[in-house]
């Protein structure tokens, strides 16, 4: 398991030339977080621009195409694309998400939630098996934020997720915001779903913000990933460390992404959210 700790942000082209000027922690930034498909053909630009700031700064590498609960089989040429970057710039983990996005060859270009069954669950456990073999390296795995749920449902979100992590040996990448905008859109405890949560197995978090829309008379938050973080996220994240302890953490901006000194200044209130929570704990006593 990697001992990479801190602070962190996603690695966006709009910073490329800040991160090359001044390297990452002169910024306050402890890790950067990839996003691995951009990464993945053989020279150009951004490779270039990785290795240099490589050089100065912890990375971690986080995929959107893996389709882990899908039902094509994996791509293994994928897979070896992901394992060579991973030895070319040796990240803390590898991660992507617990969804399916796409079927019969078709990318849906989305984020797609499973049915939380016995069958599903045995059906990922497998495909987690053989990325882990591949890689040669733990798969860390994130929630996805939803809109639906499948009438077929056997169990909750956490339950499964729990239940996955321990029959693959995975780990977490625990997205504080898809869980409160989950939560919203589906009526349930945030809190409790973390508190469900197995002890151990979260690798990371995401804070990023999201938007509100309304439909059919009724309000919806919408994964946008082009906010600051709001007050509910930021106390969802003080619940979820003061049950876990601290935890890699960064900030994830998609879109409408601001210059780096405004991301900093979300990245040093993250920093005051952690210790305003840590200080709780027992052990900080």
């Amino acid at each position: 398991m990697s001992n990479l700790t801190g602070f962190g942000l996603g690695l966006r082209p709009e910073h490329y030339a800040d991160f090359r000027r001044q390297p990452a922690p002169e910024w306050g930034v402890d890790w950067l977080e990839v996003i691995s498909e951009n990464y993945l053909v053989p020279g150009g630009k951004p490779l270039a621009h990785l290795d240099a700031i490589r050089r100065d700064v912890p990375m971690v590498m986080h995929g959107v195409s893996l389709s882990i609960g899908g039902t094509d089989p994996l791509d293994i040429d994928y897979l070896r694309q992901l394992r060579a970057l991973a030895q070319r710039i040796e990240p803390g983990w590898v991660s992507d998400h617990l969804c399916w996005t796409g079927v019969a060859g078709t990318q849906l270009h989305d984020l797609l939630p499973l049915p939380y069954t016995e069958t599903s669950l045995r059906h990922v456990a497998s495909r987690v098996q053989q990325v882990q073999d591949t890689l040669g390296r733990p798969l860390v795995l994130e929630n996805v934020s939803s809109y639906a749920a499948w009438a077929g449902d056997e169990m909750n979100e956490a339950e499964f997720l729990a239940a996955l992590l321990q029959r693959t040996g995975s780990e977490l990448l625990l997205d504080v915001n898809n869980v409160f905008v989950s939560a919203h859109n589906h009526g349930f405890d945030a809190k409790a779903f973390i508190d469900t949560l197995p002890m151990g197995q979260v690798r990371q978090l995401h804070l990023a913000g999201h938007s509100e829309e309304t439909h059919g008379g009724r309000s919806w938050l919408i994964d946008t990933h082009d906010q600051p973080v709001c007050d509910g996220v930021w106390d969802l994240y003080r619940h979820t460390l003061r049950r876990f302890g601290p935890l890699p953490t960064m900030i994830e901006r998609d879109d409408h992404i601001p210059p780096l000194p405004e991301l900093l200044a979300e990245l040093a209130l993250a920093r005051e959210h952690a210790a305003l929570a840590l200080a709780d704990l027992p052990e900080a006593a």
